[in-house]
């Protein structure tokens, strides 16, 4: 960026975005919005070179100075927040989409957590990941490196501007970060303690870089950078993911729903049902790893259904029953056909009796989007057939839908979660922003 150097973070603060973009335009920050993106993606391409050959002490003491600048800054940057919240609020803004938006103490001990996890990671760059020596004596190996420049575009949530800077630079990337027009005060804010930390650690500014406009052009503008940015990375909702994949000419790591199940086996314990169902769902209904479809093996629905609804009933769950679970619990609303491929994103939990285990899973592969499906039960075979066959990126045995997000997983922060296969599955941590390079050892070797 250009503009932060000249410290205008109060008139940041006191602008809405449309004026602060014509500001820009006037002190000369941007004419051109095709030109500015360019500049954008050259410095990123070119600080994406530097990272790439930087120690990883220079990466991992970058990160640390982050969560310590974040930490010093929390009253500007609950101040900023707390603008773009009443903002969206004046807008009409749902309120799914403010508590997106806000930044609780809870969600900023959080970034600053999630941080200092990114920074105690191992380095995932120069790992050797297979080698050998020819007969010849020539020298081969396969040695991991980064992606280079990754561009995220995301909709409310703050957090994720940290957690994406933290990603990339400890896995040696340059990251163009383009949040939503409604954050744009904290994410700015943000971005400006975070190139500062850069700086200090003798990185290249550009290695974290979020453009000088609000205006939907920079995304089409971003999407067409194929010289520049290596992969897309959309965070939001389906209209968003669906826009940015069809749009993009960069290879995009995504995913569309997250239509999570649990299954209860016969042999699963009341307790844990009920507990994992509860958290699984209510922890945060908002959520893509939030539960939505609970399956329930016929042999175990009158033991388990009942504590079940009563505890669902008791965290204000609104249920929506297949027919036999309507005779176990005549209370819950009767589901219909799209409930089984619903994304709620609110509380509200579909509830079906299966026939069994073989059931669930050919449930689970026709209406799950691949993302996170559990199964409860005591049974290793019966654990063993679940993952084996169920076609999702994160599959659980005994554990709440809600640990996929990759912090449980000890990953630390995470930029998304991948639903595809190619390259990327599940969540996206450092190690997963990187590729690899053929590194080859001769002694003067020739092709005969």
């Amino acid at each position: 960026m250009i503009w932060h150097k000249a410290d205008k973070s109060v008139i940041l603060y006191e602008l809405d975005a449309i004026i602060f973009c014509q500001f820009a335009a006037y002190c000369g920050v941007f004419m051109d919005i095709r030109k500015h993106i360019l500049t954008i993606g050259q410095a990123a391409r070119a600080a994406a070179r530097e990272l790439a050959a930087a120690p990883a002490t220079s990466r991992q003491e970058a990160i640390e100075a982050m969560a310590e600048k974040l930490r010093q800054a929390h009253d500007d940057v609950i101040t900023a927040n707390q603008q773009d919240m009443r903002a969206a609020e004046a807008q009409g803004a749902d309120p799914a989409f403010c508590k997106r938006l806000l930044i609780t103490e809870k969600i900023f001990a959080y970034m600053i957590d999630r941080l200092e996890q990114a920074a105690r990671l191992p380095d995932p760059l120069g790992i050797v990941l297979e080698g050998h020596v020819e007969p010849s004596g020539l020298e081969v190996s396969r040695v991991s490196v980064p992606l280079g420049v990754i561009g995220i575009i995301y909709e409310a949530r703050p957090n994720v501007t940290t957690d994406a800077a933290a990603v990339a630079l400890k896995s040696g990337n340059a990251v163009i970060l383009r949040g939503g027009s409604e954050a744009w005060r904290t994410n700015a804010a943000l971005v400006k303690l975070m190139q500062a930390a850069i700086v200090e650690h003798g990185l290249p500014e550009a290695a974290v870089q979020m453009p000088a406009s609000t205006d939907r052009q920079i995304v089409r503008e971003l999407l067409r950078m194929d010289r520049y940015v290596d992969v897309i990375i959309p965070r939001g909702g389906k209209s968003l993911i669906k826009a940015v994949t069809e749009k993009s000419r960069i290879p995009v790591i995504k995913h569309y729903d997250g239509i999570c199940h649990l299954y209860l086996a016969p042999d699963a314990d009341t307790a844990m049902a009920t507990a994992l169902t509860v958290n699984s769902k209510c922890q945060r209904v908002e959520v893509c790893n939030a539960l939505e479809t609970l399956l329930v093996d016929q042999a175990a629905a009158e033991r388990l259904l009942p504590e079940i609804g009563r505890a669902l009933t008791a965290a204000g769950v609104e249920i929506r029953g297949c027919p036999r679970c309507r005779r176990i619990l005549p209370g819950c609303k009767a589901a219909v056909a799209a409930d089984w491929g619903a994304e709620y994103l609110d509380a509200i939990l579909a509830i079906k009796v299966v026939d069994d285990l073989e059931a669930a899973i050919k449930h689970i592969n026709r209406y799950g989007s691949g993302h996170t499906d559990g199964i409860v039960t005591g049974s290793l075979t019966s654990a063993r057939r679940f993952q084996a066959m169920v076609d999702s990126a994160s599959v659980l045995v005994n554990a709440s839908t809600r640990l996929s997000g990759g912090g449980d997983y000890g990953m630390g922060a995470v930029v998304g979660i991948s639903t595809g296969r190619l390259h990327a599955r599940g969540p996206v941590g450092p190690r997963e922003l990187t590729t690899y390079q053929w590194q080859v050892y001769g002694n003067g070797h020739l092709r005969q």
